[in-house]
């Protein structure tokens, strides 16, 4: 398995807990090996994040919101708000979290997808249902994801540039 970088890692979540980022390293591993490839913490048009973005070979773009505890999980009133950014969405928790909590209508297993993951791998154990983005909005999405994933390789060849985000 090839080597992650580490300038992204050690920028994404740097203020998340740890198991965080174990989890984002966990999924970013399983995406490398379905080829898709991910950006952590992807600001929104609608003033949201995504804790991670995807995008894969056919060019669907899929969002991954994590959670390390239950009253983060509970708590979180908008994660609707991502369905408009992308064709699947899954909740990414670390190993030995609660996976009944995923069950309720809150969640709305029908519309997401979830993967347990830890810093050294991934599974997915519920496929998230692909709700394909209309075609004006797939392009729009597409080049921002482009354009900051070539923002972010730029910030790390020139940490002098002010293209970080």
């Amino acid at each position: 398995m090839a080597t992650l970088p580490g300038p992204v890692a050690e920028r994404c979540f740097s203020d998340a807990p740890f198991a965080a980022q174990d989890v984002a390293r966990g999924v970013t591993r399983l995406f490398y090996r379905q080829d898709l490839f991910a950006l952590c913490e992807v600001p929104l048009p609608n003033g949201r994040r995504a804790d991670m973005m995807a995008l894969d070979s056919r060019g669907l773009l899929t969002i991954v919101e994590i959670k390390v505890s239950k009253a983060d999980l509970l708590g979180d009133r908008k994660w609707l708000e991502y369905l408009d950014y992308c064709d699947r969405f899954f909740w990414a928790v670390p190993s030995g979290f609660s996976l009944d909590l995923f069950e309720g209508e809150a969640l709305q297993p029908g519309i997401s997808g979830l993967i347990v993951a830890d810093r050294y791998d991934a599974a997915v154990v519920r496929e998230a249902p692909l709700r394909k983005l209309a075609a004006a909005r797939r392009k729009a999405e597409t080049l921002r994801f482009a354009r900051r994933a070539a923002r972010r390789l730029a910030g790390d060849l020139d940490p002098g540039l002010d293209g970080l985000d």
